[in-house]
């Protein structure tokens, strides 16, 4: 192994998923106007969305369902999401089209490397990870994303007024979310909210969210300042 370059830890995994023919359909044709191809270059936004307004980035966003009612509810607010499964990509440019919406805009990457390289400093007003892969098995753990890396890498995205939301349905990630939340001082924690899925914190509810209360799990909500 090059030890001056090591391979970096992914929080994700690539699951090979079967596309419906309408996402297959989406995907070849309607990203051309709702999607952004990421060259590793930083994106100008105001060109990307035809306007200067207020930045919120989803990174992970599943199906889309949420991200699409959240950006519908906010016209105000420019929205982004990141995720890199293909049907679900499929699946939320079919409800942008169905919906006709102008500010919301996907990219089909690696969150982190968008962070790094494409996303620039001071330039989004909140960060929202509903539900990350838990990577429950303790072996599995140094690729969970919240991580105290990746909070220095968004706190350094976000404007001074920004805001970090995260959801969470496993208790030992919550434990651990609190965990690394105590070791930075670059948030400060404006709420922190268990709830039975009755009280989500200003966000929809996700699938993912709905299947954890299936299974009985509790839900943990924060909604984070940046410092």
């Amino acid at each position: 192994m090059n030890q001056k370059h090591p391979r970096r830890i992914r929080s994700f995994v690539r699951r090979a998923g079967r596309l419906t023919p309408s996402q297959a359909r989406a995907l070849e044709l309607a990203w051309p106007e709702w999607g952004i191809d990421y060259d590793g270059k930083a994106f100008d936004m105001p060109a990307v969305f035809s306007r200067d307004a207020p930045i919120v980035l989803e990174i992970g966003f599943g199906n889309g369902d949420t991200l699409v009612e959240q950006a519908a509810a906010d016209p105000e607010r420019d929205y982004i999401g990141i995720e890199v499964h293909e049907p679900g990509i499929g699946h939320c440019l079919l409800r942008i089209e169905d919906q006709g919406i102008s500010n919301l805009r996907l990219i089909a990457h690696d969150a982190v490397e968008v962070l790094k390289h494409s996303i620039a400093d001071e330039s989004l007003s909140r960060v929202n990870i509903y539900f990350p892969d838990p990577w429950p098995k303790k072996r599995h753990h140094k690729r969970r994303l919240l991580q105290p890396t990746f909070l220095a890498l968004i706190a350094g995205k976000l404007t001074a007024s920004g805001e970090l939301r995260i959801a969470t349905d496993w208790a030992n990630y919550a434990e651990h979310i609190d965990e690394v939340l105590a070791g930075t001082d670059l948030f400060t924690v404006v709420e922190r909210r268990e709830h039975t899925g009755e009280a989500p914190l200003d966000r929809p509810t996700t699938k993912f969210e709905r299947r954890g209360l299936r299974h009985g799990h509790a839900i943990w909500d924060w909604d984070l300042a940046r410092h």
